[in-house]
């Protein structure tokens, strides 16, 4: 090996013709010159002194140019020196220090560059240190320049470029990602199945043995069925299967420790690091189910459900609550009409059997096999399917009876009269072998129509059915019956009757409205729109016919009845009474529709009304001043008076000739005697009404002035009383507009100018504003 001498006396120079690297050996043997020579940096002796190159002048055309430099071999430096530093690395000279001072400095990462003051050189001798250890994972290479200038800082010599690389030991140890990595293996593999990968990574340089990593198994727990189930690849950490017989149910998981060593596997010189790989065995269905026992047995009630007539065991050595495991039963015979069905637990794996109906069979002999919802793995050989004997007894429950029919629909006229037979509303009871019997009982009767026989279920009418009752709907009544047998304990069931009642025509039709006004100031000829209406349906109804009654004649005189449209309309118009301007008049016409006429108020009294007939009750109050009209003066004369609205009105006042008539005739007219002195006959809903019923109290016949009074007070209280009648007591409120106006003054208008002020015009306005212009242009005032 070199000693430190013979590095120190590394010398190199440029030459005319070429390259020379010269090396002097401790005993100052032979110089050796080569050409072009470059040698790859681990194999390059760092040299102790590096030569600025000379320059030589070329005399053609003037020009200076440099000759080719040797690439200066860089400098290398192991990691992880100990010192002490500074450490010296190389000597820079210029063949110029002879004549000048010379001063030298280096440049570039590490030196004047972070990290800086990693190198430094001494300026005067141009040595250059390293001043603290170095990291080859943090930075491999460097690369600096040196510089040499005079004493004035001019350049005497080009820069040269020093590399310096950093020397790799092995200070690192592999390093796994995980300390635990986790892998899996179906049971029953064969040699060499792939199970899982393992790599560790070194920051040393991998292209040297420092970084190069090697793999091997250290241990395997349990050594079940041998010690060494598995083996790794050296090179690339996979883990594959070495031998056969993986059972799950024997072994499910294996616990490997791996190695991995630098330096090759050198465990001499390597550095190891360790991790853990957890195997686990997965299932396959290898084991069958098979059921605990050849035979099973249970009892239930009929007609039970959600219960277990019998549970079936099984036993599956497969992992638990996994497609292999899970068990499924089928009844292969003794069920052929499917009254059972198994339901497999899926916390126990055990089968539960529903319930099934008594009244069929009393026993049943099942027979059932069991298979896993995953099929079995190929290669397994497995034997007979595991199958038992089930025996299921039933025990016998009261059953309720039932309707064998419900709801039972049954079709009748409205009108079937009390103590007509329907149907006969029957039921069953499903206990065969009881012999038990049946009573039956009314549930739900709205109307109560009707009535059975507690003992055969015959259904009796008690009263009228009739189709228009609020209990019937959609022309349907319905009943609901109870069947209750003699069992023990005792059991009931329900049934609905339904009859559809068929109609006949027993309802007469009605009018509509039943009251109404007619205003006969504002339209003396006004009608009222009246309309039919009959309960009955098709056919049944209309078309209607209109007609006013003839008694009294008055009727017929004062009004008319017409057709509008349809078979169900009509207009009834008033024409031809005599009605005083201020007076009221007010008209009852009942029978299914009231029209009151009025003026301005009108106060409906109906003395008698009645569906038989028509009857025309007038009450007349009147009170009217037949004196000559003396009006007070108005404010303009009558002639100049245009406006169109203004009503004149006569005074109301009057003493005992205004009150001269006869007050009975005004409560009971005597036209009504013959009718009210009739006895009421019974109703008919299949003719026309003759008689009339009385609707209110027929007021005492008191001739007394003051009766008629209290009747206006009492109607002027209920009017004063009224919150929707005219007027309104309430605040105005208007909102805030602003001050001013755009229009400006009206105080032009003042009468003390009217010198200035032309009113002409006032008189083409129209006789409307005559007294205006009277007062304004020059006419006479009033």
């Amino acid at each position: 090996s070199c000693g430190s001498r013979s590095i120190q006396d590394t010398t190199l120079r440029s030459y005319k013709t070429g390259f020379s690297h010269t090396a002097e050996e401790g005993k100052g043997g032979e110089r050796k010159e080569e050409e072009e020579v470059k040698a790859p940096p681990e194999f390059q002796a760092p040299p102790t002194v590096i030569m600025f190159p000379r320059q030589q002048e070329i005399r053609s055309k003037g020009l200076r140019r440099q000759k080719r430099d040797w690439v200066i071999p860089p400098v290398n430096v192991p990691e992880n020196s100990r010192g002490p530093f500074p450490q010296m690395l190389v000597s820079i000279r210029s063949d110029q220090d002879r004549n000048i001072s010379i001063r030298y400095s280096i440049t570039g990462v590490g030196a004047d560059q972070p990290p800086n003051e990693v190198f430094s050189i001494d300026p005067v001798a141009g040595k250059m240190f390293v001043t603290k250890p170095l990291d080859r994972e943090r930075r491999s290479s460097y690369h600096l320049r040196a510089h040499a200038v005079n004493m004035n800082g001019e350049r005497v010599e080009s820069p040269i470029d020093l590399y310096i690389y950093v020397i790799d030991m092995n200070d690192n140890r592999p390093e796994f990602k995980n300390q635990v990595y986790n892998g899996s293996v179906d049971e029953g593999s064969k040699p060499g199945t792939f199970v899982m990968h393992l790599a560790a990574f070194d920051h040393d340089d991998n292209t040297t043995a420092n970084g190069m990593v090697r793999y091997r198994i250290l241990s395997q727990t349990p050594h079940s069925p041998i010690p060494n189930m598995f083996t790794i690849n050296s090179e690339t950490g996979d883990i594959v299967t070495v031998a056969a017989g993986l059972d799950r149910e024997k072994v499910s998981q294996y616990s490997i420790i791996v190695q991995a060593t630098d330096m090759e596997g050198n465990l001499n010189f390597g550095l190891s690091n360790t991790a853990t790989a957890i195997i686990s065995v997965t299932d396959i269905n290898d084991n069958p189910p098979e059921l605990t026992s050849r035979t099973f047995s249970g009892e239930v009630p009929e007609n039970r459900i959600n219960v277990a007539v019998a549970n079936l065991t099984v036993i599956d050595r497969d992992q638990p609550r996994s497609p292999n495991w899970n068990a499924v039963y089928r009844i292969i015979s003794g069920d052929p009409i499917g009254h059972f069905t198994i339901i497999t637990d899926p916390h126990t794996n055990d089968g539960m059997v529903t319930p099934v109906d008594f009244e069929q069979n009393r026993a049943f002999m099942l027979t059932v096999v069991v298979n896993n919802q995953a099929p079995l793995a190929s290669g397994i050989q497995s034997s007979l399917q595991s199958t038992s004997g089930v025996t299921i007894s039933v025990v016998d429950i009261n059953e309720p009876p039932f309707f064998p029919t419900n709801p039972k629909s049954i079709r009748f006229e409205e009108g079937v009269p009390a103590g007509t037979s329907l149907t006969t509303f029957s039921a069953s009871d499903p206990d065969r072998f009881m012999q038990q019997s049946i009573r039956y009982s009314k549930l739900a009767d709205p109307a109560e129509w009707l009535s059975i026989n507690t003992t055969n279920g015959q259904i009796v009418t008690t009263a009228t059915l009739d189709r228009e009752s609020i209990y019937v709907k959609n022309n349907i009544y319905e009943a609901t019956f109870l069947a209750v047998d003699n069992g023990s304990p005792m059991a009931s069931g329900t049934g609905t009757l339904q009859i559809y009642l068929i109609d006949v025509n027993d309802n007469a039709p009605s009018l509509l409205p039943r009251e109404s006004q007619i205003c006969e100031r504002i339209n003396r000829n006004a009608g009222i729109n009246i309309t039919a209406a009959d309960s009955d349906t098709d056919p049944n109804v209309g078309p209607f016919v209109f007609e006013l009654p003839t008694f009294p004649a008055s009727i017929r005189r004062n009004w008319t009845v017409s057709r509008l449209n349809g078979e169900g309309t009509a207009r009834c118009r008033l024409g031809g009474v005599s009605v005083l301007i201020l007076g009221v008049l007010c008209v009852c016409v009942c029978v299914c529709v009231c029209v009151c006429v009025c003026v301005c108020v009108c106060v409906c009294v109906c003395v008698l009304c009645g569906v038989p007939g028509m009857v025309l009750v007038f009450v007349v109050w009147m009170k009217r001043r037949e004196k000559e009209r003396q009006t007070k003066q108005l404010l303009i004369d009558p002639e100049d008076d245009v406006r169109d609205n203004i009503l004149k009105y006569d005074e109301e006042g009057g003493g005992e000739e205004d009150q001269d008539y006869d007050l009975s005739q005004l409560q009971q007219p005597d036209s009504l005697e013959h009718i009210i002195s009739k006895p009421l006959g019974v109703r008919r809903v299949d003719e026309r009404p003759i008689i009339p019923e009385s609707q209110y109290p027929i007021r005492p016949a008191v001739p007394h002035p003051g009766d008629i009074g209290d009747f206006i007070n009492e109607g002027l209280r209920a009017a004063d009383n009224d919150p929707t009648a005219p007027p309104y007591d309430s605040l105005l409120v208007f909102d805030y507009e602003g001050s001013g106006s755009t229009a400006g003054s009206v105080s032009s208008l003042n009468s003390s100018s009217t010198g200035d002020q032309d009113y002409d015009y006032l008189n083409d306005w129209g006789p409307r504003f005559k007294k205006l212009a009277d007062m304004y242009g020059g006419g006479e005032d009033d």
